[in-house]
């Protein structure tokens, strides 16, 4: 029998070691391991009204082990678990950066999709047809994905970078970002930056967003004497009503006139969208039709951009959409400010004066992708909360080259499309953790 010297034997372990241990990281590098991980987060439906959470915590959390992430779980509000990662930078005086991003969905109507929607279907062009395609677990898991390419290249981070899995962000985000924004755990971070999600574009170029429109969820009501339904009255409440939504529907459409001429982008304009309508006396067998109600109420979603007085809208609603010489009331079931705790516009500088856009802007550029020129989201997203409080934040998703399908039907993603984002992540973070200046936000002073 042969016997191997302890000298060589010792090596030949140390070589199988080195050996099956990048065997292993290149298994997990792999773009059909980065596909299937992709796969596993959409899978776990985090669709309202009943989201699993803790499910896509742990799965979270699991990549973060796997990727030597220090990590946390914060329950601002029972049942709803926010997952906080950091990656330490050599220089911990610098301030940090934060990665944003949701855990949570938008329902689904199963039976109108070709594919199950929390399935993750791989079609034959490679499309990923899933629920949060789009909208945005692709983006929670292409920071991660971005960061296992860099840190097997070797790269370490100068700068800290902390990526967030809040909940609720589909409702609103007042029970996820919004609380970690208020909290010591934010205030602790010494955050100077924050990314957060964009929109797919159709075409080549990515799109960037420096402010979101803020949504004013509006009910108005009007009241009136009820009547036999063959009688007719002066002042029902169905034809109060419906004065106001003839009024709004000539503020609507020359908004969107604006916007089909192109004198407005999407971002631009103040979109309003009725919503629902509700009025009738309903019994088990039906509406009573000889009946006419004493109260009619319709719901009007609205969106305006930073750039709007949103006081002086305000003052329009309560004048023209809803007055009381109508018999007419209104209430918010929703409304965000346009304004930062400053008084100022809630927007975030995205011209060569922001180091941190010109970063963005660069990596970008530098991994190959274009760029257009940024403009206002068209909805809200968390970011605004971070605006709001003076910190500087971008909207952005690697999703070029895709049909925007976000809480539509059949919303997918291209596994091309999601590993070419993960490229241009990893030149984000990349140049982000890399930038040793002295930065702070003008929220940096301010005891929130």
């Amino acid at each position: 029998m042969k016997i191997v010297n302890s000298k060589h034997f010792f090596h030949l372990c140390f070589l199988s070691f080195l050996f099956f241990t990048c065997k292993a990281s290149q298994n997990q590098s792999s773009s059909s391991s980065i596909i299937s991980r992709f796969q596993e987060y959409l899978q776990i439906n985090t669709a309202h009204p009943n989201p699993r959470y803790y499910e896509a915590a742990d799965f979270i959390l699991s990549q973060a082990e796997s990727l030597s992430l220090e990590s946390q779980t914060i329950e601002f509000v029972e049942n709803k678990p926010l997952v906080l990662l950091k990656w330490p930078g050599k220089d911990p005086k610098l301030p940090a950066v934060l990665l944003s991003s949701h855990t949570d969905v938008v329902p689904v109507e199963s039976h109108k999709w070709t594919h199950p929607p929390f399935a993750a279907h791989i079609d034959s062009d490679g499309n990923i047809y899933a629920r949060g395609s789009q909208d945005m677990k692709s983006v929670g898991m292409q920071y991660l994905e971005a960061i296992r390419k860099l840190k097997d290249s070797g790269f370490e981070p100068t700068r800290t970078i902390y990526l967030s899995y809040v909940p609720d962000e589909e409702i609103g985000g007042r029970d996820g970002a919004e609380k970690l924004v208020e909290s010591d755990v934010f205030q602790k971070m010494n955050v100077a930056f924050v990314l957060d999600e964009g929109m797919p574009s159709a075409d080549d170029k990515y799109r960037a967003y420096y402010a979101d429109r803020s949504p004013m969820w509006l009910v108005i009501k009007a009241t009136g004497a009820p009547g036999h339904g063959a009688r007719l009255y002066d002042n029902t409440a169905m034809e109060n009503l419906l004065k106001s939504i003839e009024s709004i529907r000539r503020f609507r459409a020359s908004e969107f006139d604006m916007l089909k001429a192109g004198l407005k982008t999407t971002g631009e304009v103040i979109s309003v969208n009725l919503v629902f309508l509700k009025s009738g006396t309903q019994t088990p067998a039906g509406f009573v039709m000889n009946l006419q109600p004493s109260e009619a109420e319709a719901g009007i979603d609205i969106r305006v951009p930073p750039t709007v007085d949103q006081d002086a809208f305000e003052r329009r609603i309560a004048e023209e959409w809803a007055p009381a010489s109508r018999n007419m009331t209104y209430e918010f079931k929703e409304k965000f400010s346009t304004l930062d705790i400053f008084g100022k516009p809630a927007v975030t500088i995205a011209d060569s004066s922001n180091p941190w856009w010109v970063l963005l802007e660069e990596a970008v550029l530098n991994a190959g992708g274009k760029l257009e020129k940024p403009d206002i989201f068209r909805g809200a997203t968390d970011a605004s909360f971070f605006r709001q409080r003076g910190f500087p934040a971008v909207g952005f998703s690697p999703i070029a080259n895709t049909p925007g399908l976000a809480h539509d039907h059949n919303e997918f993603l291209n596994q091309q499309e999601y590993l070419k984002g993960i490229e241009i992540y990893a030149a984000i973070i990349k140049a982000f953790a890399s930038y040793a200046e002295q930065t702070e936000s003008k929220a940096s002073k301010y005891e929130l």
